[in-house]
């Protein structure tokens, strides 16, 4: 996580917290809740997923130079030493790409667990409807089926379109980007319904025990 920007941090524990009414207590939540929300689904979120996205094919492409050119039936020394130098260079952008993504995911897995924490500490109508955020899940459903969908096709559309002319490097290449979209989208897809399903679990109407009169006593 990034130093200039911090997680907020988990809620004191029930013997601990010293609000000193369920109105601050909401202020509080209802803060950690946006920022939480916003790290897992905002704009910022969005632009580090594409940009995963994007370095992972940038990766391969470099890498298919490589690829095709050793597929290719009469293969051409001087492709071939083109292909080895950006191949080299294609790991050097793959490497980070794929730590990114997995930084990304646990990073992911560390505002759930918070955000559960907060939201646990009460309820409110208004914050619990923006922790939901249907239209940015919306976005992030759409652009991830569009993702899986260009990958779908993409892995019938290489294999069928491509000539033993062509060679099988190209195949593998066309393939390779073909299984980037599809796992990056069904990873954006996760995220979509993941998000929006714990948020509706966890924001979901109380038990008829729990409720505002349950906040402790305010001082006299």
């Amino acid at each position: 996580m990034s130093p200039r920007n911090p997680l907020p941090p988990p809620p004191p524990p029930a013997e601990l917290q010293s609000w000193p009414d369920r109105e601050s207590r909401l202020a509080d939540r209802a803060l950690a809740l946006d920022v939480l929300g916003r790290r897992l689904l905002g704009g910022g979120r969005l632009a580090m997923f594409l940009l995963g996205f994007f370095l992972l094919e940038l990766g391969w492409s470099l890498v298919g130079v490589l690829l095709t050119s050793v597929g290719q039936p009469v293969p051409d020394p001087f492709m071939l030493l083109t292909g080895l130098v950006t191949a080299v260079l294609g790991i050097g952008v793959l490497v980070p790409a794929v730590w990114l993504t997995i930084r990304s995911l646990r990073q992911d897995r560390t505002v759930r667990e918070r955000l559960s924490q907060w939201a646990a500490l009460d309820h409110h109508g208004p914050t619990d409807a923006r922790l939901r955020a249907p239209v940015l899940s919306l976005c992030w459903l759409l652009l991830s089926f569009a993702m899986c969908g260009l990958g779908l096709w993409m892995g019938f559309a290489v294999p069928a379109g491509v000539s033993r002319h062509d060679g099988y490097g190209l195949v593998a290449y066309g393939m390779g980007v073909a299984l980037i979209l599809w796992i990056t989208g069904l990873t954006g897809l996760g995220k979509a319904f993941g998000h929006y399903r714990l948020a509706v679990r966890l924001t979901g109407r109380r038990p008829a025990g729990r409720s505002a009169s349950s906040e402790p006593p305010r001082p006299g």
